[in-house]
């Protein structure tokens, strides 16, 4: 079996702040009224997808938006 590359991933600078790239949203979850996300985080391999709580996820609002637009459409 062929292992899988995985290249040398850095945070990028938001606002002065050092951040990770995020993609894309696989999910979401409620507990206890806490909301969170699965984040598939640019560059990385799936062994680094975790669940975000939305609140810690300021700097991707649109991302948010389209990915709550998206799963709402499905549930219709």
């Amino acid at each position: 079996m062929e292992e899988q590359k995985v290249e040398e991933v850095k945070p990028v600078k938001v606002d002065g702040v050092e951040e990770w790239e995020m993609e894309k949203f696989l999910n979401k979850i409620k507990i206890r009224g806490v909301v969170k996300y699965l984040v598939y985080w640019k560059r990385f391999i799936v062994e680094y997808d975790i669940w975000e709580r939305k609140e810690d996820l300021v700097n991707t609002k649109k991302i948010v938006a389209e990915f709550e637009k998206r799963i709402n459409i499905k549930v219709r």
